[in-house]
């Protein structure tokens, strides 16, 4: 499966049933990461889950229908170096960056549009922190 570049967050949720309307709760953690503002509009893509089988009449139970699936590994390690791009500046003035998946990478003592390669210093389940190891040149 291709994953657009402008994805802005990923999260697994059950679909609820709600006064007539069918909901996606969005996790507390996706807003206070920063990506997402309540209130505005954002395009919602839904993908099977890996536990839906439709195979010749077998029907799902309901425990695999409610079965809460652990969250992805995040996408870098501890001491792994990228080159990458920053995309943004936080609220505390540290560069930000996004890699697979739309994983937020910080990096302080950037500046928006810097090119840098990084070194990734801390990894948490919904973010990672790095520092610069080297400027790089956009022409490189």
């Amino acid at each position: 499966m291709e994953i657009s570049e402008e994805l802005e967050c990923l999260f697994s949720a059950s679909i609820t049933e709600q006064d007539g309307s069918y909901v996606i709760d969005v996790p507390e953690r996706e807003l206070q990461l920063g990506d997402l503002q309540e209130g505005e509009t954002y395009r919602v893509a839904l993908v099977s889950s890996p536990t839906r089988r439709e195979s010749e009449g077998t029907e799902q139970t309901e425990t695999a229908l409610h079965e809460e699936r652990e969250p992805p590994e995040p996408p870098v390690e501890e001491g792994e170096t990228r080159e990458v791009e920053i995309e943004d500046i936080g609220e505390q003035g540290d560069g930000i960056t996004r890699v697979e998946r739309g994983f937020v990478v910080i990096v302080p003592e950037t500046k928006e549009s810097e090119r840098v390669k990084i070194e990734i210093t801390d990894v948490r389940q919904n973010v990672a922190f790095a520092d610069v190891v080297e400027r790089l040149s956009y022409y490189e």
